[in-house]
């Protein structure tokens, strides 16, 4: 006879009308004959880290809810004039305030009866995942939240570029359709939107060194489709089409995310996708509390697992990251 499982009709009521069933029958962990073996779980690539700084996080770990960061004044050069009144000048620098009002969590049951009955580790199993999640969750609300975050006019959209203002990159309901080579009328190569995004940032004197971009698993495709996967081209001694590693291109750091904003839900239309490029100096990120722990139920005789996860996020120079709306044709 399997171990009897609580449910809404338990006395006193453990899950209150409308609430979630127990599932864990259902979900295999309490075991007749299970395989010690689980199948492997993939998870999204995060990329978070390598496209942003933590510059600030030091500041605010321990207290405060936000930072002020203080900017550099640009300062005036004038005409010298011999005998002429020298204009003075109080540089003054603008704030930009880094706020920590974002939170993540999971909290998680283990029974003491299914731990004792079940023949694998479920608490580290599920730390594991829920690590994974964490990020994967916090990589899509990043990439979506600096949507629009680049300098409008010169860093994004159909007129792009400080000195050019010529470089289209696509808006929202006149994306830039791109492909692997040999564009028709409209199109555009990958490579080439790529360039595009580099001159953006040329124009803004933006480092060379450090420089990153985020595109989808297709727009990845599409690389190993280009001209790129001549070795003699790229740079290699072997094509990236036989090693599979895109690397760099055009001092772009290349990463490939399925994370990244598209369609409808992230406020785009129908077919469209962001790619984003820019100079970690651009976008900072700070965690103040990471935690996971394990503590007893006051309600039923079980562990809880549960983490916490509080951070913020800030495109802190505009002029340092660029954004173009595509489609895939």
């Amino acid at each position: 006879m399997a171990f009897p499982i609580a449910g809404p009709g338990t006395s006193p009521v453990l899950y209150p009308v409308g609430g979630v069933a127990n599932t864990l029958a259902a979900n295999g962990f309490i075991p007749e004959i299970w395989s010690g073996k689980l199948i492997e779980k993939f998870y999204a690539s995060t990329v978070l880290t390598a496209i942003s700084n933590t510059n600030y996080e030091g500041e605010i770990k321990n207290k405060g809810d936000k930072v002020i960061i203080r900017t550099k004044p640009t300062i005036t050069i004038r005409d010298y004039r011999a005998d002429g009144l020298l204009a003075i000048e109080r540089p003054v620098g603008s704030n930009i305030e880094l706020l920590i009002d974002k939170g993540k969590y999971f909290n998680l049951a283990l029974d003491d009866v299914m731990d004792i009955q079940s023949d694998i580790n479920n608490m580290s199993l599920w730390s594991e995942d829920a690590a994974e999640q964490m990020k994967i969750v916090i990589d899509s609300d990043v990439l979506l939240g600096i949507l629009n975050g680049a300098t409008a006019v010169f860093n994004r959209g159909a007129t792009a570029g400080k000195i050019s203002a010529n470089i289209n990159l696509g808006v929202t309901g006149t994306p830039v359709p791109v492909v692997a080579k040999s564009p028709t009328t409209g199109q555009v190569e990958i490579v080439d939107m790529l360039l595009r995004m580099g001159q953006v940032l040329d124009e803004q004197n933006i480092p060379e060194t450090g420089r990153w971009a985020v595109i989808p698993a297709w727009a990845s495709t599409r690389i190993k489709q280009s001209e790129l996967r001549d070795a003699s081209l790229s740079g290699d001694g072997t094509s990236i089409l036989r090693n599979g590693r895109l690397g760099m291109i055009d001092r772009f750091t290349i990463y490939a995310s399925n994370l990244l904003p598209a369609g409808t839900a992230a406020g785009l239309a129908a077919g469209e996708y962001v790619l984003y490029a820019g100079h970690a100096h651009g976008l900072t990120f700070a965690s103040q509390v990471n935690k996971v722990e394990t503590l007893r139920s006051e309600q039923t005789f079980a562990n809880l697992l549960r983490g916490l996860q509080v951070y913020g996020y800030k495109v802190i120079d505009g002029q340092a990251l660029t954004q173009a709306i595509v489609t895939a044709p």
